[in-house]
């Protein structure tokens, strides 16, 4: 173990971040000010405070950020440019929904300093392995619990520690241990006494058993027996052999282990901690499936409202809004158009007091982002109040800007019977909005069309119309249409839904209609089947109730179970609904879009959500989960003293008959290795569409629990066996190293 991360201290650029340095905290052209930053000696630390703020300051870790970006490269430095350089600006950006924080240097080498050292932290914690990082981890906590900064741990700060950590523990088996890792016998630990402190508190029954259960000699695993508990407890048949070589190369930390094909426990443990180990299928998690299907056989990640930060109402306007939800895979992103000052349009949500912000800065943002994150085609949804001029300026920034990644033709020439695929489009934005006429006709170049107002205004149901009085919304007022924006629109036309019936006759494929969540449930209801057999062909994008203006979001399975593609969710929302959507959207290598299944990609199909039990090739499964213990759960109340009681709940979303949840106990006041060994079954008809969600929560008897930790994934990508489940906060992101130990089962229902 390298204890201190010697050779990156050697950096200039780390001493200089080490050295600290007066950085201008900026967050409007009004609020600039100096705050003192420094790089502790733990090398992932930084420390800040004002020089004025007695004892207060504040810290993050390098593992919190996700990238630096350099010069004006957001909204808040961009509107200081002309006060400060580019190079002396600045700005850090944080995983998850963390609000960015820019800053300004005083000299361009001090700027540069910090942007190549930041850097270079964050390329060392994204490249270490498990036992780096759960090494890191223990080292962050000596940090922490080493108040005299003397490099030495007395029994006093360890009992402290153990709080810290989490940790209940009888004081005398504290001592015991604390005895057994001071070898040399001062009363006090250093850095590598206290690693083995740390082991010995860590050792893992319930794994040690495991192993047991396969190991001849208790030792250690022979090659054969590692191929014996692969084939046996993680399902893995065939490959089981050349799985075993390969895991004792990838794991084993012993030399004289490996020479003898052998793994001792603590490869084995590492395994079962690996991303290999975890509850996910590795082999899903990359781009695997079919991308050659017309877009309307894939689910498809998406946006409402995209430019909101916040609320519906007084929230802030933002391009960093389209940053995150493009960052996170989303591909159906919205923009609502108003006219602007000097005839340049503007995005806001209209009739409310949110911000607003240049439509042409939206778009050179979209041009920039779109395709990080995955290569597949990205949807443009404009709702448009624009006035006839400012939209021939719409149509002039999307050809201007983004040139040819605009699909503005289609792609052999011929007016489609089917949509092209995710693959045709690679690196393509489709315009979704009206258009004057089809495909079909030929129109004269010049005239200016009148089409029915945006579809969702058209579709102006109860809900709408409660909460947005104004008259653009609840007439379906004829609007103009410039003819330079209608022709940007190929596949994607807005249209009102005129019925199943009417959609089986005279529907094209490129034709979308919009639904409120509550028209789209009572479709669901009335409809079931009809609903899912439309979705085969068409497009269908269903969006939030007008009543929730606090940016809440509805159950998006709900729309999934019918087939429904683009379900506009408020991204900005962290909770159980953003949970589902990256949780379904975390494999196929996090493009955005998701295969559905064969029963509804057929245009015949006869599956209802409903009857899951009618469709052909109905098969029923059982999911047995023996929730054996929980690892390292962070602490959900930071006043001294307080311990987690933690308990786990597992919940099933998917077809209604799915739908289900159950919990174990809860264990008092152990948050750090707190042991259920409790077995949760649930039986699943349709297994193609179920999402699986585990969620730790602290029990609290007078008031609701508070929530630990989560992590959803596609029933179809369970990996059965001995697993770890690697928990997310609230926000999505990683909080290593907690996570929880489990035994799946999957198996036919007889």
């Amino acid at each position: 173990m390298d204890p201190e991360g010697s050779r990156i201290q050697d950096d200039p650029y780390i001493q200089v971040m080490m050295a600290g340095s007066t950085l201008r905290k900026v967050k409007s052209r009004s609020w600039k000010k100096n705050r003192y930053f420094r790089l502790l000696e733990d090398g992932l630390t930084i420390w800040y405070k004002s020089r004025w703020a007695g004892r207060g300051h504040s810290t993050f870790s390098v593992t919190d950020l996700e990238a630096v970006r350099e010069g004006h490269q957001s909204e808040v430095l961009l509107s200081i440019a002309e006060e400060f350089p580019a190079e002396l600006c600045f700005t850090l950006v944080f995983h998850g929904r963390q609000g960015n924080l820019d800053l300004v240097a005083e000299s361009p080498d001090e700027a540069q300093a910090w942007i190549q050292g930041v850097r270079k932290l964050i390329h060392k914690t994204q490249t270490m392995d498990e036992k780096e990082r759960l090494d890191q981890w223990v080292l962050d906590w000596f940090h922490k619990a080493d108040k005299n900064k003397d490099g030495k741990m007395n029994f006093k700060e360890v009992k402290k520690l153990l709080k810290m950590m989490n940790v209940e523990m009888n004081e005398d088996h504290a001592l015991h241990l604390f005895t057994m890792a001071d070898k040399s016998e001062s009363g006090s630990l250093e850095i590598e006494q206290f690693v083995f402190f740390y082991k010995m508190l860590t050792q893992r029954d319930e794994v040690w058993k495991v192993f047991q259960d396969y190991s001849e000699d208790g030792e250690k695993l022979m090659l054969e027996e590692l191929e014996s508990f692969l084939s046996v407890e993680q399902h893995e048949g065939e490959q089981s052999a050349q799985h075993a070589q390969e895991l004792i190369e990838r794991y084993e930390p012993s030399e004289t282990a490996k020479k003898q094909g052998a793994m001792s426990l603590d490869g084995f443990q590492m395994y079962l901690c690996s991303q290999e180990g975890s509850i996910f299928k590795p082999e899903h998690q990359d781009l695997y499936q079919d991308m050659s299907q017309p877009l309307s056989h894939y689910f498809i990640s998406s946006s409402h409202n995209t430019y909101l930060l916040e609320d519906q109402l007084r929230g802030q306007s933002s391009l960093e809004a389209y940053i995150q939800a493009l960052k996170r895979g989303c591909r159906c992103v919205e923009v609502d158009c108003w006219d602007g000052y000097d005839e340049d349009p503007v995005v806001y949500h209209g009739h409310t007091l949110t911000s607003k912000i240049l439509f042409k800065d939206v778009i050179s943002t979209l041009k920039e982002y779109a395709f990080r994150a995955s290569e597949f085609p990205v949807i443009l949804s404009i709702e448009n109040h624009c006035s006839v001029e400012q939209q021939k300026v719409m149509a002039q920034y999307l050809r201007q800007i983004l040139g040819d990644m605009l699909q503005t033709t289609l792609l052999d020439g011929q007016v489609p019977q089917q949509l092209p695929s995710p693959q045709e489009l690679k690196g393509k934005i489709l315009l979704k909005a009206k258009k004057i006429g089809g495909l079909e006709e030929y129109l004269d170049e010049t005239c200016t069309d009148e089409v029915s107002d945006e579809e969702e205004m058209a579709n102006c149901d109860a809900e709408m119309a409660s909460t947005e009085d104004s008259p653009e919304k609840k007439s379906k007022a004829k609007s103009k249409m410039s003819r330079e924006l209608s022709d940007l629109v190929v596949y994607c036309k807005s249209v009102h839904f005129g019925g199943f019936e009417h959609a089986r006759s005279h529907a094209k494929c490129y034709e979308i209609s919009s639904f409120s969540e509550s028209k789209a449930k009572k479709l669901a209801k009335e409809a079931g089947t009809d609903f899912v057999q439309y979705n085969t062909r068409q497009l269908s994008r269903t969006y939030p109730s007008g009543l929730r203006t606090d940016s809440s979001n509805y159950n998006p399975q709900d729309m999934w179970s019918m087939g429904c593609q683009i379900v506009a969710l408020n991204f900005q929302t962290a909770g159980l609904e953003m949970d589902l959507n990256d949780g379904l959207f975390r494999q196929n290598g996090c493009c955005g879009y998701v295969i559905k299944p064969d029963f509804m990609r057929d245009g015949n199909t006869q599956f209802s959500p409903d009857k899951p039990e009618e469709r052909e090739g109905y098969k029923p499964l059982r999911l047995s989960i023996q929730v054996i213990s929980g690892q390292q759960l962070p602490k959900v109340n930071q006043k001294e003293g307080s311990i987690v009681d933690p308990l786990v709940r597992v919940e099933i979303y998917g077809v209604p008959q799915d739908q289900a949840k159950d919990e174990t106990s809860h264990i008092n006041n152990n948050g750090f290795n707190p042991v259920w060994n409790e077995t949760l079954d649930f039986t699943i008809h349709t297994p193609e569409l179920a999402l699986v969600r585990f969620v730790v929560e602290d029990y609290d008897k007078a008031s609701r629990n508070d929530f630990i930790g989560q992590y959803t994934l596609p029933f179809t990508c369970i990996q059965p066996g001995y697993r770890h489940i690697h928990l997310l906060s609230k926000d999505g992101t990683a909080i290593p190293p907690s996570s929880l130990f489990v035994n799946i089962s999957i198996s036919e229902l007889t």
